[in-house]
Formats: C-alpha cells, structure tokens, sequence
C-alpha cells in the first residue's frame, strides 16, 4: 500500500454517479450502464506485515512468526482467520516476495494459507516487489505459488501489488505476457493491477490480450486526493473505474481506525468520512469484490512509516496468547461501513443500534426498570425491543443506551472480578470502553474482564458483572 499520485484519468459516466446517489437517497433511477460486477463474492481483508510488505526480508503477517512451524503457523492463522470471518470476510489477501518462496518460512507460511482455505476463505495472493518493477526472480517466484496453487479453485492471483515505473502501455504489456506464460489458469482466477500502482483501469480493461480477467483496483482518501462530499468521491472512482466494474476487484481501501471518527456521521464535509461512503457505496450498488486494508494489527503496535499502515487503519487488534487469539474491533463504524459494501444491512448516516443476546440464556442486556438514573445497575431480561435494551457501539468502544444519554460502565471503575455493571453519563473513560470480541465475548479495555452474568444464571433479573474469562455461555453474546 504505497500509491504514487494519479496520471490517467477518463470522463465521468455521470449518468451512472448520478444513478448511484439517488440510490443512496432511497431512489432508482433507469441509466444506460454497464452490466453490474460479476465479483461481489469478494468479502476480505488484507493480512500484512506489522511494517507493510514493501521489505526484503521474510513477510510475516500479524500474529505468525518467523521460525514457527507449519503446524504452529496453522493453528495461530486459523484463530485469526476465524476472527476475519466473525467480521463476514470470505476472503484474505495475502503478500509474498522473492524471500519469502525461497527461504524456510515457505515451509511454514504455507500453513497460514492452508489454514484459510481450510476454513473456506478465497485466499488472494500477491507479489511485493521491490520498486514495484519485475526483478530477475519474478517468474521463479510464481512458478513456486503457482505450482503449490494452481490445483485449488479458492487461490487467485493478483499479478503484481501497485505496480510502479511502467507506462499504461508497459504495464499492459507486462500483464499480457504474464497471463501468456501461464495459460493453465483460468482467466477467471488471475487479477491484472490497473495502471500507476493499481490506480486505473481504462487501459487493462480495453486489453483484449487480459479479456476474462478480474482487474485489481485500489483507492484511497490520502496521498493527495481528497473532496468533502460523497458524490466527488463517486465521480472519481468511477472515474478510475473507467465502465469496467463488472470485472473489477477492490483489492486496497482503508481509512485510518484509531482516530475515533465516526464513520457513521454525516456523508458530507469531512474528506475521509465521505470517501468511505462514496467508496463503499458504489462498491455495494455496482455489485463489486472488496478488501480492506488491513484486517489486523498487532494489540501493542504503534504507527507505521505511512498513514495508512496496519497500526492505523486496521480494523481489528490482535488479543490473547497465541495460538488462541482472538480480535476486537478498533471501529465499530468503520466496519459497519465495510460491512454495507459486502451487502449488510446499516447504510450509515447515524450510529447503529441493536440489542445484546446472551447467548447461554437468550435474554437481552437490560436497564433494570427501564430506569435512566446514573448508577442504575444492568440485568438480562426478555428482549422486547425496548430503549433500554437498544444499545449503540461507538467508534470510542463505548455500549450506549437511551440515544446515547448513558453509557456501560464498571461500578466505580472496578477492575477485579464481581464488580457490577451499571449504566453511567458518558465521560470517555476506560471503564466505558469496551472490546467486542470474535469469540462472542465483551471485554472492558480497562479490567480485561468478560462481560458476565452472575452465577451463570438464565432468568430474567440476573445481574450482570465483570469476571475473568472463562469460555462460558454466560459471557457470550450476539450483536444484533
């Protein structure tokens, strides 16, 4: 994830921009377009290096490392790969270069890719090459993936990662001779980047020599481009798009999910924010495949050399020991946002709201009596839609109650086991913060204890607490 600035731009379908906002304002619109994509199986995250993938030595992706064994690196890759599909991700983009295919990480990097495919996850692998040209090692490197690969019909492969120092005419030229090299892949599971680092596809896509490819795509709200309104960000994607949606794959996207933004807020006068929707919504309505930059971070890594690196925009952080980890969510917005372009249900605009299960008892998280005093303590009860027991996740990792007036709180800011759980007025707190894990369970960023009915009990009126994470029905609980 390194684009260099944009040099190839074509005219707006305006026609299809317009369609696609009145879609979003709750309208349709009859236009003459381009079939919808073919690639919206495409649910995924990337899964990189904690310092990106543009290194020399072995790419090791968050969670895994170098020495393990195979077996050692399929049981880590299958707890995290896990938490990738709690998110609804079907698919896992993931790096390599020349070290990694010739060194004894091969070996076991092969257990982190297996492990996806053994969970029925599309697995996307790709080439991070040294400034983004061919080397001499680029067709010995393939020949390994694709030998190891070719048989399994899940594994595509993107031809070369933002490919840099290439003409629109070379870089066709290069994408042609590789799909020639390899004719025993059916076109259907190759990727061809679009020009100037993966930025457009009007020339890859008018290529007959690529025809029936997928064509790779990246875009961002950083490095120079940025409007304040969703319908700019549609035209310029669009733009980039160049009518070739139904082939197109949105490989890298992202925003930074450590800064608290609320993604869910209003479409228009922030840059990033109306990226995400422009560049989500269109995803959603043109039918395309999305990958996220990125799907992990490690719990205690800070920035990396860029804005966008797996510290900032990741959507998840890594918990536990290995090899049981499990994610929390560093933006709830953020990925409800992402989650609409792979055709869930919250298209944004406001914050969501939804009720908390548990999962031992089926009864809803709730406000005991309905009450909205400070301090008022918090039970399971029947769910019945009620304001006390609608709960919204805010990009601060709050669980608020009412529109928002009380927040989830540890009694006192309690950190050990059998503190009460109560509502408060909302003040930021780390006791307010709360992680909503992969493995069902809520846990306080504070205490880094599980959400918990006492006693274990099923009825209606039991007390809810903090206690220390057992794997219990009690201390599991379904979103929504």
């Amino acid at each position: 994830m390194k684009p260099e600035p944009r040099r190839f731009t074509r005219l707006a379908p305006i026609g299809l921009a317009i369609a696609l906002l009145l879609s979003v304002l709750g309208f349709q619109a009859v236009t003459s377009t381009a079939a919808n994509a073919s690639t919206n199986q495409f649910h995924g995250v990337n899964w990189a290096n904690p310092n990106d993938n543009f290194i020399t030595g072995d790419l090791v992706p968050v969670g895994l490392t170098d020495g393990d064994s195979y077996s050692a690196t399929f049981a880590k890759a299958t707890s995290i790969i896990k938490g990738f599909q709690a998110l609804g991700a079907n698919t896992v983009r993931m790096p390599f270069n020349h070290a990694t295919v010739t060194d004894s990480w091969w070996g076991s990097y092969q257990g982190a890719i297996d492990a996806a495919l053994a969970l029925g996850m599309k697995v996307v692998l790709a080439p991070w090459l040294q400034n983004g040209v061919e080397g001499s090692t680029f067709y010995s490197d393939w020949n390994v993936v694709i030998g190891k690969y070719l048989s399994n019909s899940n594994v595509y492969f993107d031809i070369m990662n933002e490919p840099a120092g290439y003409t629109a005419a070379t870089e066709d030229n290069m994408a042609a001779q590789w799909v020639a090299t390899y004719p025993q892949i059916p076109r259907g599971r190759i990727m061809v980047p679009g020009a100037f680092a993966d930025q457009n596809l009007c020339t890859v896509g008018a290529d007959s020599r690529l025809s029936g490819t997928l064509l790779s795509i990246h875009i961002y709200g950083m490095f120079g481009d940025s409007h304040t309104t969703e319908g700019a960000w549609v035209s310029d994607f669009l733009n980039e798009l160049c009518g070739y949606e139904g082939r197109a794959v949105l490989t890298e996207f992202g925003v930074p999910m450590n800064t608290g933004t609320n993604y869910d807020g209003a479409r228009d006068g922030t840059n990033l924010i109306s990226y995400l929707y422009g560049i989500t919504d269109t995803v959603r309505s043109q039918g395309m495949g999305s990958i996220l930059w990125t799907g992990v971070k490690s719990a205690t890594q800070t920035q990396g050399p860029g804005p966008c690196e797996n510290a900032s925009c990741a959507i998840t952080s890594l918990q536990g020991t290995a090899p049981n980890y499990t994610l929390s969510i560093n933006n709830q917005s953020g990925l409800d946002r992402l989650q609409y372009a792979w055709g869930g249900s919250n298209p944004g605009g406001s914050a969501s709201t939804t009720a908390i299960n548990g999962l031992g008892s089926g009864r809803c998280l709730d406000v005991t009596n309905a009450s909205q005093t400070a301090g008022t303590k918090v039970e399971i009860w029947d769910c019945n839609g009620g304001s006390n027991q609608t709960w919204t996740r805010t990009s601060g990792r709050q669980l608020t109650v009412y529109g928002g007036a009380m927040c989830l709180d540890a009694t006192g800011g309690g950190t050990t086991a059998g503190t009460p759980v109560e509502i408060s007025n909302c003040n930021g707190g780390s006791s307010q913060q709360w992680n909503i894990n992969s493995n069902g369970t809520i846990t306080g960023v504070q205490s880094g204890l599980c959400l918990d009915v006492t006693g274990a009990s099923t009825a209606n009126g039991a007390l809810v607490e903090l206690w220390t994470c057992n794997g219990g029905s009690n201390q599991q609980w379904i979103i929504g």
